[in-house]
């Protein structure tokens, strides 16, 4: 297992000084995915081993304050939570990031008190899951782990990337009637990263009226939502 390295973030983890850990390979196939070298590319552009990785962490505990691991998909790796636990034992807060299709590993570290934040992605609403996706196969494993986090006591949100053209504002209302009452959601606007898993596919950010109308749409079941990124 190799990763890739952002020394320095203060917006993956807000509210922490962190870096983030990226993982590769993830197992959906969401055509707009801005990280789609992780995805397909393997351990290619992955320059750490474990043992650097946390000689890295170990080197900044007086610089650092947390840990954000990311992907691709971290939990696609049965690793992930015996890392975890090292990062911690170093004094770090941690924040995972998954698409929630690996309920049973996401329970493990649930359980395990190691991480301290949760940062689940929503792609759309249960019926067209496969469209953002690209997996015919994972809704039931999504609803799990919505389940999980909200029935557990670890701090979490729910997210999600809207895209003109695959996100309407009836599909915004559709998830926050199923996500409602959450304590955390957000909405996050297309952007074009410049490493599109489908580079060919002409994806675009929706227009500030439309982000607005699905914002007031989830506001009636999650009312502290908010725009992320704006």
């Amino acid at each position: 297992m190799r990763f890739g390295l952002q020394k320095l973030t203060l917006l993956d983890y807000p509210g922490v000084m962190a870096c983030t850990v990226f993982t590769s390979g993830c197992n959906f196939r969401c055509p707009f995915c801005h990280n789609g070298s992780l995805v397909t590319g393997g351990d290619a552009g992955m320059p750490f081993s474990q043992d650097e990785l946390l000689a890295f962490l170990d080197s900044r505990k007086k610089m650092l304050d947390g840990v954000c691991i990311t992907g691709g998909e971290p939990l696609l790796h049965a690793e992930l939570p015996a890392l975890i636990r090292e990062i911690k034992t170093m004094g770090y807060q941690v924040k995972l990031d998954t698409n929630g299709s690996f309920p049973e590993r996401l329970s493990e570290i649930l359980s395990s008190g190691n991480v301290d934040h949760v940062a689940m992605d929503i792609k759309h609403t249960q019926e067209k899951y496969p469209l953002a996706s690209g997996s015919g196969t994972a809704l039931e494993a999504v609803k799990k782990s919505v389940e999980l986090l909200r029935n557990g006591k670890v701090s979490f949100e729910f997210r999600t990337t809207v895209v003109n053209g695959l996100h309407t504002p009836e599909d915004l209302e559709n998830i926050a009637r199923w996500i409602a009452g959450v304590p955390r959601y957000y909405l996050q606007n297309f952007t074009d990263s410049g490493d599109i898993l489908l580079p060919d596919s002409r994806f675009f950010p929706v227009d500030g009226e439309q982000l607005s109308d699905m914002l007031c749409r989830v506001r009636k079941y999650i009312p502290a939502a908010e725009i992320r990124g704006k």
